[in-house]
């Protein structure tokens, strides 16, 4: 019987993790780090948004004070652990992709929206000057795909992903 926890092969075709974890800096590495295991221990196949906005609310202060208040923030974090113990086990096995982002090279590891999502940390950390992408252009990055499964269990938790991308950019605008 084979194991239920599927392997992330190091051998899989696509980017190197190394490369990907390079490019976000230490601050995101950690937050990807997270997300693996987080996929790895939820029996998935690949990293997907929701395991990286999982992630990017627990090790990340800046992303946290993105959302209004205690309550909506207890309420997205009460649905990711709601994943984490079966609400996820329809999407097991399957790839998110909305085909609604550009097709990037598929990142080992990571579904086609998170690894599409990564680039377009990076891109938005480059518009914005900065040599690597923070967990406010990443959490920007996973809001932009309304198919995406972050985008899922935000509305799930009754947010607004709009709203969300909303006061990032006027964190980004104040800070300029």
């Amino acid at each position: 019987m084979p194991p239920r926890i599927p392997r992330q092969s190091v051998n899989e075709p696509g980017s190197n993790r190394a490369d990907i974890d390079a490019r976000l800096g230490q601050e995101l590495a950690t937050v990807v780090s997270g997300a693996r295991r987080r996929s790895v221990r939820d029996g998935d196949r690949q990293i997907d948004t929701a395991h990286l906005l999982h992630s990017l609310l627990e090790y990340d202060p800046e992303v946290r004070a993105v959302f209004d208040d205690g309550p909506q923030l207890a309420r997205l974090l009460g649905y990711l652990v709601q994943r984490s113990i079966g609400y996820g086990l329809r999407w097991q096995g399957s790839v998110e992709d909305s085909g609604a982002v550009p097709v990037v090279t598929e990142a080992e590891g990571f579904s086609p929206l998170a690894a599409g999502a990564m680039e377009y940390a990076g891109e938005r950390a480059a518009h914005r000057g900065g040599d690597r992408a923070n967990g406010t252009d990443l959490l920007a990055a996973l809001v932009v795909d309304p198919q995406a499964r972050a985008v899922e269990v935000l509305t799930r938790a009754g947010i607004d992903a709009g709203a969300v991308l909303g006061r990032i950019e006027a964190r980004v605008e104040s800070t300029s």
